[in-house]
């Protein structure tokens, strides 16, 4: 296999990863297939010009960029889509339904405070599952940078649930 086909298997397996975190930040189905196809016809397009070893993070970016000019266009919020996200099996009881249900609301609210960069490293990271060297990869980040960046998310995370707790707590009280 040539360096191209690799690079072709390779792209075919991360192009995967893109759609479901166009999903996650709010593309519909279908406009995370338009936005995928597009951004991997700009790569075929440029292809010589990108450099192999950054080949995913420049299709990433691409495809990031392009959601982005469809909200403006469309006008709307990027909002982060937990709608499929999973906290319990199916063996609950329906007050256990209740209750994620307002789990995921809370946990939409805080994502909402994050900045960018840490909503979209805590999805990659725990709603995606991706490995360091993945999201490094993709962002075109080193591994000692990003994992600063998502300690600094997760405690930003952490500080804001827990003041959401807190003001939830003082609700039950009154």
């Amino acid at each position: 296999m040539n360096q191209k086909e690799e690079l072709y298997v390779v792209l075919q397996e991360k192009s995967g990863i893109i759609f479901k975190y166009l999903i996650k930040i709010g593309a519909n189905p279908r406009d995370a297939e338009d936005i995928l196809q597009e951004a991997l016809y700009k790569f075929i397009l440029y292809i010589d010009s990108v450099d192999p070893n950054k080949s995913f993070s420049w299709l990433f970016r691409v495809a990031i960029n392009l959601y982005y000019d469809l909200c403006r266009k469309q006008q709307k919020h990027i909002l982060v889509s937990f709608e499929n996200f999973e906290f319990v099996d199916d063996t609950h009881l329906p007050e256990e339904y209740v209750h994620q249900s307002e789990t995921k609301k809370e946990i939409q609210v805080i994502l909402d405070q994050l900045t960018p960069l840490h909503k979209q490293l805590i999805l990659l990271k725990y709603e995606l599952d991706l490995s360091y060297e993945e999201i490094a990869e993709m962002l075109d980040l080193n591994s000692g940078t990003l994992k600063t960046y998502l300690f600094r998310a997760r405690k930003t995370f952490k500080e804001l649930y827990r003041r959401e707790q807190e003001k939830h707590d003082r609700l039950q009280r009154k």
